[in-house]
């Protein structure tokens, strides 16, 4: 029988101690919980009364679930990680804080609420958010690298697309008549939904096509990255296969999508990520001026006729920003209440104007919801955490650190024209890895070392 110091060195010969283990095993279940969030928590909070419980096998499989599974899973995950945390001394502390002084002024926001059932949905979100955060910060930046923690959020990125690809192929169509023949005469559903239905934009596994380019956005660099990363394993060949199909499949599901912003986005993050590239400066800006150009001619090609229309999406933005900025000047100090953006546009919009329950701006959003504070201290956090990462992760020598940076700073970008906060399966993901990037930039030397 052996002793406990035999089976510790026994254990730390193989590489693996046993204080290890229970961060590996943390950063597995999270990766899975994450990427479940991408396949079934794809709805935004506040039309969190549609989502329907499932009820038998089929439902289950296919349809979305209420977040309250979602917050449910994230505790028991949660509760292994506090066992796995370290806390840190070496940060900002400022930038650590930040997410908790937000939540913070929700609840305080959440007192002057419009609507207590839409603010308690929307509260119990934003914990989410930042509980996602601190782990990531916390328990997940002790994993030595982020293998483990991917292979559940990039499979669940995968099925998204796999589930992009049947609607594309004969998929939407099929929905649309078992909607109409068996699930519309006997449901509500709001017209944002039926409007969904009606077009030939795919969605994935997600709330709208949007909503779908904006996890592409998000997770295609570290998709990449993660295989390009795999030199032990595979091939410089095989690698370059793996990333071209990867890549491929996700810009494919980006067109098909039809969102605009979706497709400028991806050309900004593209430009920039192709500026850390170790090649030749000529060379560089050829490449980067050829894909630019070829993108941007794509993208009126495709678009020409929705520009003739009169951009009406754009239209409609400005619309909603403007509701947001006038309910930010009639309520500065605790706004309408968290999640209830909806209700005040709805006193204040112009008879003419399309109905949302969202700004289409995660920043005014806050602005609108909780004033002047709580915007503030989202686009803070958010801004700062950017800049932050950028200038201390060593980007340019760490791939997976660019390709995180990159996916995050996609999101943060999109925020500005969609509502990605509101919707758990994009705000998780990205609480968590704007967390885990952040609690890389104490070490780089030792970092380069572990994720390389």
């Amino acid at each position: 029988m052996r002793t406990a110091a035999g089976a510790n060195a026994t254990a730390t010969q193989t590489g693996k101690p046993v204080d290890e283990l229970l961060p590996r095993v943390f950063a597995l279940l999270f990766g899975l919980l994450l990427g479940v969030s991408l396949l079934k928590f794809g709805n935004p909070v506040v039309m969190e009364k549609f989502v329907e419980q499932p009820t038998n096998f089929y439902e289950w499989l296919f349809n979305n679930w209420p977040a309250v599974y979602g917050y449910g899973l994230l505790a028991a995950v949660g509760g292994l990680g506090l066992f796995t945390m370290r806390l840190r001394k070496d940060l900002p502390w400022l930038l650590v804080v930040l997410p908790l002084i937000w939540l913070l002024w929700q609840f305080v926001a959440a007192t002057q609420t419009i609507d207590v059932a839409l603010t308690r949905g929307t509260l119990r979100h934003f914990t989410a958010c930042v509980a996602c955060f601190y782990l990531g910060l916390l328990a997940l930046s002790r994993s030595k690298n982020l293998e483990l923690f991917s292979l559940g959020l990039l499979a669940g990125f995968s099925l998204v697309l796999v589930a992009g690809f049947q609607q594309r192929f004969g998929g939407l169509e099929e929905t649309r008549r078992y909607f109409y023949l068996y699930v519309y005469p006997l449901h509500q559903f709001p017209p944002g939904y039926l409007k969904k239905i009606a077009t030939n934009r795919i969605f994935g596994t997600l709330f709208y096509a949007n909503t779908l380019a904006g996890v592409i956005l998000m997770l295609l660099p570290l998709t990449l990255a993660m295989v390009w990363s795999q030199r032990e394993r595979l091939t410089v060949g095989a690698r370059s296969f793996l990333m071209g199909a990867a890549g491929l499949a996700a810009l494919a599901c980006l067109f098909w999508s039809g969102s605009k912003g979706g497709w400028l986005l991806m050309l900004v993050i593209g430009f920039i990520g192709a500026l850390f590239l170790r090649f030749p400066r000529r060379l560089k800006i050829t490449m980067v001026a050829g894909v630019l150009i070829l993108g941007l001619a794509g993208f009126a090609w495709k678009n020409s006729g929705y520009f003739k229309r009169g951009a009406t999406s754009v239209v409609a933005r400005f619309d909603y920003w403007q509701a947001a900025v006038q309910t930010c000047k009639e309520k500065p100090m605790f706004g309408s209440g968290p999640g209830t953006f909806g209700l005040a546009y709805e006193k204040i919009k112009k008879p003419e104007s399309e109905m949302a329950r969202m700004t289409h701006n995660d920043y005014l959003e806050q602005a609108s919801d909780s004033g002047l504070i709580g915007f503030l201290s989202f686009t803070g956090f958010v801004a700062a955490g950017l800049i932050f990462t950028y200038r201390k992760s060593g980007l340019k020598q760490n791939g997976m650190k660019l390709a995180v940076w990159l996916g995050l700073l996609g999101w943060a970008l999109q925020s500005l024209v969609e509502f990605g906060l509101y919707i758990p399966a994009m705000a998780w993901p990205a609480f968590c890895l704007l967390g885990w990037l952040l609690g890389q930039t104490s070490n780089q030397i030792d970092s380069r070392q572990r994720m390389g």
